[in-house]
């Protein structure tokens, strides 16, 4: 089987240009799917469904997630990426004060990654764009939450420095090597 590999962290910390240039080496991957529920909302008219509508968005993004982390199995290359975990729901829950079910929780135990990587916040590559509302000083606290959320289920977070996507990238793959 296949090692799960997730890259996580707060908005604008360069997962997904760091995923995507693993793809890009020919690595295999499952995208970030937030992005895609977004557009697909904002077409019916809702600008930005994790704040009208949390719970909804999150179910939407767990089913997805969990449909990942299970086609992973089927794969026969020796590491898959993942832009974003599963428990990275429950931080972003977390974080703005909502509640939720035992489900998200029971999810994330039974779904458990191989090796976690975060990037922090880094203010010199930080950008909005028309999905990503959050400011600057909101991930920074984002960034708070999801360390401790995967903290908290006893992950071992990996820490990628503020650095190239070049020198990321060999980061994380020398870092996958000699990871036992």
């Amino acid at each position: 089987m296949s090692k799960k590999i997730l890259i996580t962290g707060g908005p604008g910390t360069g997962k997904t240009s760091l995923f995507n240039s693993l793809i890009s080496d020919g690595y295999v991957g499952f995208k970030e799917i937030s992005r895609e529920v977004i557009n697909s909302f904002k077409k019916k008219g809702v600008d930005q469904l994790f704040l009208t509508n949390p719970l909804l968005f999150s179910d939407l993004l767990i089913e997805s997630r969990i449909s990942q982390f299970n086609d992973s199995n089927k794969n026969k290359k020796e590491n898959v990426f993942f832009d974003r975990g599963i428990p990275d729901i429950l931080a972003y829950l977390d974080f703005k004060k909502i509640q939720y079910d035992q489900h998200y929780i029971i999810a994330c135990k039974k779904h458990r990654y191989d090796i976690v990587f975060i990037l922090r916040p880094w203010k010199d590559i930080f950008v909005n764009d028309n999905e990503r509302y959050e400011s600057f000083e909101e991930s920074l606290q984002i960034d708070k939450y999801i360390y401790n959320t995967y903290k908290n289920l006893k992950y071992n977070i990996i820490e990628i420095p503020n650095m190239s996507i070049t020198k990321r990238k060999d980061f994380v793959i020398n870092t996958i090597k000699s990871y036992v």
